[in-house]
């Protein structure tokens, strides 16, 4: 198989590459060679910004592929150039889209491919439902070999899954439980939430490429298996040897009191109880199974975080935030029984 993946060194598309680098594909990245020092030699890097569509149409001129995949498109204006590069020139397009863009909140918490795409909480997931709908018109007026793949939180061995953390990933929340200060879990932490490490994703979608029969169709690849928030702090807590300090705050005080986009994030996408029905792409790819449960791939994670002080990156601006926001919620509670 010939295949080009315009990015190919974030979260979700190194596992993917490096599957395939194993099993003698002939794989092209497009990308500006920013995270390129540990690819497998066997990949083929074409090292230029996609977005210079004129030196990336030379690059591929002689060029042909069984599949093409955009990782990184987010906007539909962005699909409308891979169109224009790629039409004629593969067999295959898979779009990476978002299980963020069912609907939020959802009528029946077991998604499937048929649950509508809906989220009035989260701009990043309506740029996504509006990529999809302009590739499967494209797909249904011009023959356009579109499949959509929606990921949804989708981890690998640089940060723990979390529901809060601050913009510069996991760390600093493994860093308030060790140093024994209290960590925030949004809600009750009894939602149900499903975490996907990278490596069983990877199965999953190199069974969709170059299969006919997903061709003009859009597939979720998620785990079968569902945790509470409450049980991911717990497998980090118990990882790290520490016991484990939460407070439960509500997921509209967070959205309301941080300048993250936590409306987007929390109550367009984790603070929801999602459940995947994984049954249309064991149909696609009969061998499909997740085998990393949520215990084995956080410790996993942990453990080459420890590993690796360049992953400990400091949050002091978000560790500050949690520490105002639990003080407020403590002081407000004195306030009440005081005025028993």
């Amino acid at each position: 198989m010939k295949a080009l993946f315009i990015g190919g060194t974030g979260t979700i598309s190194t596992a993917i590459t490096e599957m395939l680098a194993k099993q003698g594909c002939e794989l092209y990245l497009i990308n500006r060679g920013n995270h390129n020092d540990e690819l497998p030699a066997e990949v083929r890097v074409l090292q230029a910004d996609i977005n210079d569509e004129s030196r990336v149409a030379e690059l591929i001129a002689e060029l042909e592929f069984d599949v093409v995949a955009d990782f990184i498109a987010f906007v539909p204006s962005q699909l409308e150039r891979d169109y224009r590069l790629f039409k004629g020139k593969t067999r295959q397009f898979i779009f990476i889209s978002s299980a963020s863009a069912y609907q939020t909140p959802l009528s029946d918490y077991r998604i499937t491919e048929g649950t509508p795409l809906s989220n009035p909480f989260w701009e990043y997931s309506r740029n996504k439902i509006a990529c999809e709908d302009y590739l499967l018109k494209l797909y249904r007026d011009e023959g356009f070999p579109v499949t959509i793949v929606r990921p949804s939180h989708t981890y690998g061995n640089q940060s723990v899954p979390l529901g809060v953390h601050g913009a510069k990933g996991s760390w600093q929340v493994l860093k308030r439980m060790l140093e024994n200060k209290p960590v925030i879990i949004h809600g009750d932490g009894t939602s149900l939430w499903t975490i996907t490490h990278n490596t069983d994703f990877a199965k999953g979608f190199i069974g969709l490429m170059g299969n006919i029969h997903a061709i003009g169709e859009a597939v979720h690849i998620t785990s079968d298996e569902s945790v509470t928030w409450n049980q991911i702090h717990e497998i980090i807590a118990g990882t790290l040897g520490v016991k484990l300090h939460t407070v439960h705050v509500p997921s509209e005080f967070l959205a309301a009191s941080s300048d993250l986009d936590l409306r987007g994030s929390l109550l367009g996408d984790k603070a929801n109880t999602v459940v995947f029905d994984n049954s249309k792409l064991k149909r696609l790819v009969p061998e499909f199974v997740a085998t990393t449960r949520a215990d084995q791939g956080i410790r996993s994670t942990i453990k080459h975080i420890l590993e690796h002080p360049e992953l400990q990156i400091a949050d002091p601006e978000f560790d500050q935030w949690c520490d105002r926001v639990i003080g407020v919620l403590e002081e407000a509670l004195v306030k009440i029984r005081n005025e028993k």
